[in-house]
């Protein structure tokens, strides 16, 4: 084997990629050997006898596939969990989460006028405080509340 050393060397430094991903033609190794300068391997560059590998990149196939099958609850059971509960889902992203949606509905309900001033801001007060699960919750109790006001 030759030595071509220096030119891989210079080349690389040309087509600006490290040394391994200089690839000579080898049937052009004898003009190759003789390029000296960078003006002559520049010249082999636009002929083709010096090229650069393409770079080697991580394919996500694999990753799109694991990701596809977790939008419908594969591969999430105990075993593949690392965080603790608390840590996977954070308690106060469920709590703005839940409030959020209870506060939207109440602001409706106000300017339908189905619940006056004073119920909205009453129950508004106790989401804040915690007292409600959910929107269904919160309409249930608001039922069993306004019966007693009557």
């Amino acid at each position: 084997m030759s030595d071509v050393a220096s030119q891989k060397r210079i080349v690389a430094a040309l087509l600006k990629c490290g040394v391994n991903r200089v690839w000579f033609d080898p049937a052009r190794i004898p003009d190759i050997e003789n390029a000296i300068s960078r003006e002559d391997l520049r010249g082999l560059i636009t002929d083709g006898a010096i090229k650069a590998h393409q770079k080697k990149g991580v394919s996500r196939g694999r990753a799109r596939a694991r990701i596809a099958k977790r939008s419908y609850g594969h591969c999430k059971g105990a075993g593949k969990r690392k965080g603790a509960a608390g840590a996977r889902n954070p308690s106060k992203k469920a709590w703005v989460q839940k409030i959020r949606a209870i506060r939207k509905v109440l602001v409706e309900l106000r300017d339908a006028g189905t619940i006056d001033r004073h119920l909205y801001r009453m129950i508004y007060r106790k989401a804040a405080g915690g007292q409600f699960r959910s929107v269904a919750h919160m309409k249930a109790q608001m039922e069993i509340l306004a019966g007693r006001m009557k």
